[in-house]
C-alpha cells in the first residue's frame, strides 16, 4: 500500500510511474553500461573462449563431471520461483500489500529463467545442437528421450517461462494504456502497440480479472513442479548424498527462500533509486521478513532431516558422504551456508530489524550467497565422493567458470535495467485500488484515462 495514501492523488501515481519511465539520469546510463560490460567481459567472452578451446576450459573432471554451470542453473531457476509464485498466491488471497511490488517480482522471475536457460547451453558445451531437445521429424530418426530428467527440465522450464511471460504482460496492459496517454513520440507509438487498444471498458476489466485469476491458479502448481523436476536430475541417480526422496520439497523450499530474498534486494533498489518511497514501504519489508524467517526454519529442518537420513541409513557410502560434507574439503563452505541461511535470518525475529531497509538488503544478499553455496555443495560433495575410493577427486572451479558465474549477474542486471524503462515497475491501477476513492468515483470502474487513471 502507498505510504500515507490520503496525501496522494490518482494523478500523482501516474506522474510518478511515467517519470520513472521517461526521466533518466546519468547514473542509470552508467549503471547500464557497467552491467553490459560485465555481461560481455565476464560471460560472453569466456564462453566464446570455451567454445573454441573446448569444455576442458572448465575445472570439471572425473568424477566431478558437473560444476558451477549446473549450480548456477539451479540457483537462477530457484531465484525465479518466488516472483510469479508469490504474486499468484497473494493475488488469490487478495493481499493488498502485494500490489506495489508484484510487477518487479514477476520481472525477476522472467529474467532469472532466461539466465538459467542460457546456463543450460553453457553447461552442455555444444549449444548449436540445442534443437536436438525439440521433438521434430528428422532424417536420422533422432528423438529426445522423454524418460530423461533433462527432458523434464526442458518441458517444465519452457512451460513456466511461457506462462510467466503471459502473466506479467497481461497484467500490465492497463498500465501500458495509461502511459500511452501521457507520452509522445516513439514512446507513444510503442505503448500504443503494447496496450493492444485497451480502453478500460467494463467488459475489458471483467475479462482481465477472470484471465488473470485463471493464470494465477495455473502457475502455482506449475512453479512447484518446475523445481521438483530439477531436483530429479539428482535424486533419480544412485550417487550417495543425491539419491534422496526429500530432494523435491528441499529444492522447492530453497527456491522460494532464495527468490524471496531476491525480491527484498529488488524492492530496496526500486525504493531507493526509482523514488518509490511512497509505494514500497516498511510494511513490505516487514511482511517479506516474516516470510523469510518461516522459510529459513523450514529449510533448516529439511537440512537436518537430510543429515539424519544419511546417518540413519547405516550404509558406509552415505556415512562417507555425510562425513565429507561436514568435515571434508568443502566443510568451510557447508558451515558458511548454515551461518548465512539458518543462523543469520534469526535476526528477523525483531520487527525493528525487518523494517530497517539497509540491514534487510545486506541480509537478503547474504542469504542468496548461502543459497548459491548450497547449490554448489550439492554437486561438489556428492560426485567427488562416490562408491570406490580410487575414483575420488577434488573439484575446484576454473577462472572461466567463476567469470561466467559473475557474468550471469551482469546479464540479469542488464535485463532488469532495460525492463524498468519499458514496463511500469509498479502497477498503476492496482495501487489506486488501495487508495481512497475520490468522491463520486468511489463506485466507478478503476480507470478513466487509458483504463488506469
Amino acid at each position: 500500500m502507498p505510504d500515507n495514501p490520503r496525501k496522494l492523488q490518482f494523478a500523482d501515481v501516474n506522474d510518478d510511474v511515467v517519470r520513472s519511465l521517461t526521466q533518466t539520469g546519468s547514473a542509470y546510463y552508467i549503471t547500464l553500461t557497467v552491467a553490459i560490460t560485465v555481461t560481455l567481459v565476464c560471460f560472453f567472452f569466456p564462453w566464446f573462449y570455451q567454445l573454441n578451446y573446448g569444455i576442458g576450459a572448465a575445472g570439471m573432471n572425473q568424477p566431478t563431471v558437473w560444476g558451477t554451470y549446473l549450480a548456477s542453473f539451479i540457483f537462477w531457476i530457484g531465484l525465479s520461483h518466488s516472483g510469479t509464485l508469490l504474486s499468484c498466491v497473494l493475488h488469490i488471497t487478495q493481499s493488498s500489500w502485494r500490489k506495489a511490488m508484484y510487477r518487479s517480482a514477476e520481472a525477476m522471475t522472467l529474467f532469472s529463467l532466461m539466465v538459467a536457460g542460457t546456463m543450460v547451453m553453457v553447461h552442455v558445451g555444444r549449444p548449436w545442437f540445442i534443437h536436438w531437445t525439440l521433438p521434430y521429424p528428422n532424417q536420422m530418426g533422432l528423438w529426445p528421450n522423454f524418460r530423461s530428467p533433462l527432458m523434464f527440465d526442458v518441458m517444465a522450464i519452457t512451460t513456466y517461462l511461457t506462462g510467466s511471460s503471459i502473466f506479467i504482460y497481461m497484467g500490465t496492459i492497463p498500465d501500458f494504456a495509461a502511459v500511452r496517454d501521457r507520452t509522445t513520440g516513439w514512446r507513444h507509438h510503442m505503448y500504443v502497440m503494447l496496450s493492444l487498444g485497451w480502453r478500460g471498458t467494463d467488459t475489458e476489466w471483467h475479462r482481465l480479472g477472470w484471465a488473470y485469476t485463471f493464470l494465477a491458479v495455473l502457475i502455482i502448481p506449475l512453479a512447484v513442479s518446475v523445481h521438483s523436476i530439477v531436483s530429479w536430475d539428482f535424486a533419480l541417480s544412485l550417487v550417495p548424498a543425491l539419491h534422496q526422496t526429500i530432494f523435491a520439497p528441499y529444492f522447492v523450499v530453497g527456491a522460494i527462500y532464495s527468490g524471496t530474498a531476491g525480491i527484498v534486494t529488488v524492492m530496496f533498489v526500486l525504493r531507493k533509486y526509482m523514488n518509490f518511497e511512497h509505494y514500497i514501504t516498511d510494511l513490505h519489508f516487514d511482511n517479506l521478513g516474516k516470510l523469510l524467517i518461516v522459510l529459513s526454519l523450514i529449510w533448516t529442518y529439511i537440512n537436518a532431516l537430510e543429515l539424519f537420513t544419511a546417518w540413519y541409513s547405516g550404509t558406509s557410502t552415505e556415512y562417507e558422504a555425510l562425513k565429507y560434507k561436514l568435515f571434508g574439503y568443502y566443510a568451510w563452505l557447508y558451515w558458511e551456508m548454515i551461518l548465512f541461511c539458518a543462523v543469520a535470518p534469526l535476526l528477523m525475529i525483531s520487527k525493528r530489524f525487518r523494517t530497517s531497509f539497509v540491514p534487510m538488503l545486506i541480509l537478503s544478499i547474504v542469504i542468496n550467497i548461502g543459497m548459491y553455496t548450497e547449490r554448489f555443495l550439492i554437486v561438489g560433495t556428492s560426485l567427488s565422493r562416490q562408491y570406490l575410493p580410487d575414483s575420488w577427486g577434488v573439484y575446484v572451479p576454473s577462472s572461466v567458470e567463476i567469470s561466467i558465474m559473475v557474468g550471469t549477474l551482469g546479464m540479469f542486471s542488464t535485463l532488469f535495467l532495460i525492463f524498468v524503462k519499458i514496463f511500469p515497475s509498479i502497477s498503476i491501477y492496482e495501487i489506486k485500488e488501495t487508495m481512497d476513492q475520490p468522491g463520486e468515483a468511489a463506485t466507478s470502474t478503476p480507470g478513466t484515462e487509458g483504463g488506469a487513471d
